[in-house]
């Protein structure tokens, strides 16, 4: 129980404290809208994004050493915020 209450809370604090990988610019969905894209085009984009999103993230997950829910909880995140989700 006690192990379970750590990794919660270790989850919560690197999530508050994490710095967004895609910050630095819109998210793909914005950028999509942006760019006008539809349809197959839009679609492809889309899923480019995403990979590229999943690697960065995965990066700096393995970077902060994070390992089980964190690195999930982390991954997840960062993804969502990178998408526009």
């Amino acid at each position: 129980m006690r192990s379970v209450m750590s990794a919660a809370i270790v989850t919560v604090v690197l999530a508050m404290t994490m710095p967004a990988v895609h910050a630095e610019g819109p998210s793909c969905n914005a950028t999509a809208t942006d760019k006008k894209l539809a349809g197959a085009a839009r679609t492809s984009f889309l899923k480019k994004c995403d990979a590229e999103a999943r690697a960065q993230c995965d990066s700096a997950a393995a970077s902060k050493n994070l390992a089980g829910a964190a690195k999930t909880s982390f991954t997840k995140k960062c993804v969502a915020d990178a998408v526009g989700t």
